[in-house]
């Protein structure tokens, strides 16, 4: 299958999990996240709000403000497809973005690029054994994080997929500016690559 097809599939399979399945998958997924050492050593963790039948991470935020860690969400960029880092609170003024996504609102000086990220949790449509993971499509996640790929053991940043255990696939095929994982959890637990 291609990706157009994978993506097509996934995101319809992803939104036909009913409600109390979607509550359970989410609480095991966050239960995982709080207890990694991953979550534990992060200080700055990039989350986002569940949209289009995503893992529901709330509980992971609130878990992380308690223990004095900094949440962030992403923002689009004005220029370019990239993201930056807006800090997420209780608090937060939100106002969506152009796709309909709340986005907190923030100054210029209150923004953190993706080199200031110790944690991201990003949302998957599809995912591989090999690392690879399948977006939205639009580039947002591989064009923002595009210095992993340049990484080696040092790397600071720890990019971390979220998502269901069916949306695990054989292989995806994979393109030069794809930013691979380093793991994915899922509600079958915490898988590193």
């Amino acid at each position: 299958m291609n990706n157009k097809s994978i993506r097509s599939q996934m995101r319809q399979q992803r939104r036909n999990v009913d409600l109390h399945e979607r509550q359970q998958a989410a609480a095991l997924i966050s239960n995982e996240i709080l207890r990694s050492p991953l979550f534990m050593k992060a200080r700055h963790i990039a989350i986002y709000l569940s949209n289009d039948g995503e893992i529901d991470l709330s509980s992971v935020f609130h878990a992380a403000w308690q223990r004095g860690k900094h949440c962030y969400l992403p923002v689009l960029s004005r220029y370019g497809k990239k993201l930056s880092f807006a800090p997420y609170t209780a608090d937060s003024f939100m106002k969506n973005n152009r796709f309909g996504i709340p986005e907190p609102v923030v100054t210029k000086r209150e923004i953190r690029s993706p080199h200031q990220i110790d944690l991201v949790l990003a949302p998957m449509v599809a995912f591989d054994e090999h690392g690879n993971r399948m977006g939205m499509g639009g580039g947002y996640y591989d064009r923002s994080f595009g210095f992993l790929r340049r990484q080696q053991h040092w790397q600071h940043t720890r990019f971390i997929g979220t998502g269901y255990a069916f949306q695990q696939v054989t292989q995806l095929p994979a393109q030069i500016w794809d930013v691979p994982l380093d793991g994915a959890f899922t509600e079958c637990g915490y898988q590193g690559f």
